[in-house]
C-alpha cells in the first residue's frame, strides 16, 4: 500500500502543472539584435573585458568527530543517490509541461495531454518507485521541494483540491511521511547532509547537476552542522550506536521470520 501511495503522489507531482497551468505564451517578438555593453577593467594601461563566471562552491569533505553521525551520513548518501534521479525528473517534467501547455489554448486538449503524460510516467517508473523505502520516499518529497520550489502538498492542492491534498497527506502520515515537508539545509542537520551529499556527488560527476528552485546557503548549513556536532553529549555515540544495533537486530529477526514463512509457503 505504501509503495502504491508514493507512486500516485509522484505522478500527481509530475503532472501538476499539466492541469494547473492556465497561462498563454506571450506573442511579443524578441529583439535578438541587442547585446549588453561589456564592462572593462584597466590593468597597466591595457583594457580587459570582464567575464562573468558561474558560481563554484569550494567545499571539503565533512570531518566527523561522531562515529554515529558519520554512519548516518553514509546511509543517507546511499539513499540520496538512489532518489535524486526521480527528483530531477519531476523538476524537468514540470518545466517541460509548463512550456508545452503554454502553447495549448483548448482546455480539453490540455487535459488529454496531461493524461498522456501521466500514462507515460506510470508505464515508465511505477515498478522502480515501488521499490523505494519509506525513508527514501520522504527524501524524495524533500528533494522535489528543492527542485520545484513547491511542497508535494502544495502541488496536489493546486492540481486537484485542498481536500485531496489533505487526504493524501493524512494517508502518507501512516507511513511517517509528510507531504508538507520542505527542504531546509540551513535549519535541519539531516537536510544539510543531503545537500552536502548532492554537492559532493556533483563535484565528482556521479550525479547529474540540476540547479535548485529555492535559495540555499550551503555555508550557513555547514556552520549549523559544526555547532550541532560540537554540542553533542559525551555519551551520544554510545547511546545512538546501541539503539542502532538493537534496531538492526530486530530487523534481522523479522526478516528471518518472513523468509521462513516464505519457504514454508513455497513447499506447500
Amino acid at each position: 500500500m505504501y509503495q502504491s501511495h508514493l507512486f500516485v503522489i509522484f505522478v500527481v507531482i509530475c503532472s501538476a502543472f499539466a492541469k494547473a497551468q492556465t497561462t498563454t505564451p506571450s506573442t511579443q517578438p524578441t529583439d535578438t539584435s541587442k547585446t549588453a555593453t561589456p564592462d572593462y577593467y584597466y590593468i597597466d594601461g591595457d583594457s580587459v573585458s570582464a567575464v562573468e563566471l558561474d558560481e563554484i562552491l569550494l567545499i571539503q569533505d565533512l570531518k566527523f568527530t561522531s562515529r554515529y553521525e558519520r554512519i548516518r551520513y553514509l546511509i543517507l548518501q546511499r539513499k540520496v543517490k538512489r532518489v535524486w534521479p526521480y527528483a530531477r525528473l519531476a523538476a524537468e517534467r514540470l518545466e517541460e509541461l509548463d512550456r508545452r501547455l503554454a502553447l495549448i489554448d483548448n482546455k480539453g486538449d490540455r487535459r488529454r495531454y496531461a493524461k498522456m503524460v501521466e500514462d507515460y510516467i506510470e508505464n515508465e517508473f511505477k515498478e522502480e518507485l515501488k521499490k523505494l523505502t519509506k525513508s527514501e520516499g520522504q527524501i524524495l518529497i524533500k528533494l522535489i521541494h528543492r527542485q520545484t520550489g513547491d511542497t508535494a502538498f502544495a502541488l496536489i492542492k493546486r492540481l486537484r483540491s485542498g481536500w485531496s491534498a489533505f487526504w493524501f497527506n493524512n494517508t502518507a502520515s501512516f507511513f511517517d511521511i509528510s507531504l508538507k515537508e520542505e527542504f531546509r539545509p540551513m535549519e535541519d542537520v539531516e537536510d544539510f547532509y543531503i545537500e552536502d551529499i548532492l554537492q559532493q556527488q556533483f563535484k565528482r560527476d556521479t550525479l547529474e547537476l540540476q540547479s535548485p528552485a529555492i535559495s540555499i546557503d550551503y555555508y550557513a548549513g555547514r556552520s549549523l552542522w559544526k555547532e550541532y556536532e560540537a554540542n553533542l553529549p559525551a555519551d551520544y555515540d554510545k547511546i545512538k550506536l546501541a539503539e542502532r544495533a538493537a534496531l538492526r537486530k530486530e530487523y534481522l529477526e523479522k526478516k528471518a521470520r518472513k523468509d521462513r514463512r516464505k519457504r514454508r509457503r513455497n513447499k506447500n
